[in-house]
């Protein structure tokens, strides 16, 4: 029976959300989940954020260009002028003026028409190329997604969890680092809410020393961290909105040894 170390050490919760599990530890572990209301807990918010990624640049569609730039100029039932066989030459003149005019209304129509076309055309074309900007962009947050699970999903990524301290009890984050990739990425679903004033920042202890691995951004659930070589722990502070060149180690609420 799997316990719920042997999940967390060995990334299950990310395995079976990708159904690289075979039916017998589907069993297993939905077993587990049943019992373990932690872990229920968990697995749910990795899900919710693995879903809230993947949707997370929804695209707008344009508005529906119409079905026809321009419909057939409607036909005019023309009435048939009967002649007498020796018509005078004022009438004959007066039909001429006649088919002159219709014919000049009907080329004006035209032209009108055909311009309203090309500034048709104009709006059809802008709005082709901001669905395909919005297409590409889909595109690009599809495939970091995907690398993201892969990380995520990588024998070579290890799981730290970040519990929180006395000034911030309820503070968790579920940090994943793979070092053969440079990579940190973080789940920060069950970090408290700040005000505007205020950042979570986190910082990385090489030797003493406290590098900046970037603002925790609030928008985010889960998102990449910079990357710091012989880190030696991973630490979050509290820090005015936008970041502080040093950590405010009194303000320090949460921090794993790695």
């Amino acid at each position: 029976m799997m316990d719920k170390a042997y999940i967390l050490e060995n990334n299950i919760l990310e395995q079976y959300l990708l159904g690289e599990l075979n039916f017998s530890e589907q069993e297993e572990l939905e077993e587990t989940l049943a019992k373990d209301a932690t872990l229920k807990q968990e697995f749910t918010a990795l899900e919710n954020s693995l879903e809230h990624m993947a949707m997370e640049h929804a695209i707008t569609p344009p508005e529906k260009v119409k079905a026809s730039l321009m419909k057939a100029i409607r036909s005019s039932n023309g009435r048939v002028i009967q002649m007498n066989q020796n018509p005078n030459i004022k009438m004959y003149l007066a039909v001429v003026a006649s088919v002159a005019a219709v014919l000049l209304i009907g080329f004006v129509y035209l032209f009108t028409q055909f311009n309203n076309t090309q500034e048709q055309l104009q709006v059809v074309e802008q709005e082709n190329s901001q669905l395909k900007e919005n297409v590409n962009g889909l595109n690009q947050n599809i495939e970091d997604a995907a690398q993201l699970l892969a990380l995520l999903n990588s024998p070579d990524t290890q799981q730290y969890i970040l519990e929180g301290n006395a000034l911030s009890p309820n503070a968790k984050i579920v940090s994943y680092v793979n070092h053969a990739e440079k990579a940190v990425v973080i789940n920060t679903k069950n970090l408290p809410k700040l005000d505007d004033t205020k950042d979570y920042q986190m910082w990385a202890d090489v030797e003493g020393k406290m590098i900046n691995m970037g603002v925790i951004d609030k928008n985010k659930e889960l998102l990449a961290m910079n990357y710091i070589d012989n880190a030696e722990s991973l630490n979050v502070t509290i820090e005015p909105a936008g970041g502080s060149d040093h950590p405010t180690v009194a303000n320090l609420v949460s921090n794993v040894f790695l």
